[in-house]
């Protein structure tokens, strides 16, 4: 087991690590990258990368406070859930009711998931970094081309 200090150096160089393999891929490099993540231009709605013990997860995340909103928001998206799953064979899981294991927020989140993966395991953290770039460039594309209606959606 990690000390909470060695985790929090473990986490560090993970996403160290993370971003260095970023500057080498083929579809990001030449130019300088950044992730839309929590700039989407949507209140409470971002793009997140999440790593734990048990699977990699690259997502959709809707955090209103507030049920009736989160719920809109949600609603928004799913209107155009062909897009958004376009590209993702298997589609994604829509989940209106997620609970954060760090923080037991309910939030609600449309993810895909590498299952298997540990991030203690470091051997396994190339398997983890080449998901995430795979499946965020699929999502923040499809995104992207709808956070305009869904914006749109959200003020009626």
């Amino acid at each position: 087991m990690y000390t909470r200090e060695e985790l929090k150096i473990l986490r560090a160089r993970f996403w160290e690590l993370f971003a260095k393999r970023c500057e080498v891929v083929p579809e990001l490099k030449g130019k300088k990258r950044n992730w839309v993540l929590h700039r989407t231009k949507i209140n409470n709605v971002a793009l997140k990368f999440d790593v734990g013990r048990e699977n990699a997860q690259v997502m959709i995340e809707v955090t209103h406070k507030n049920e009736n909103q989160r719920l809109d928001a949600f609603m928004a998206l799913e209107k155009y859930k062909a897009v958004i799953e376009e590209g993702f064979n298997d589609g994604l899981v829509w989940d209106l009711t997620y609970t954060r294991s760090d923080s037991g927020q309910e939030v609600s989140r449309i993810y895909t998931s590498l299952d298997g993966v540990d991030f203690h395991r470091q051997n396994q953290w190339p398997d983890i970094f080449n998901f995430f770039i795979k499946n965020m460039l699929k999502l923040e594309s499809n995104f992207m081309e709808v956070r305009d209606l869904v914006k749109q959606e959200l003020k009626k």
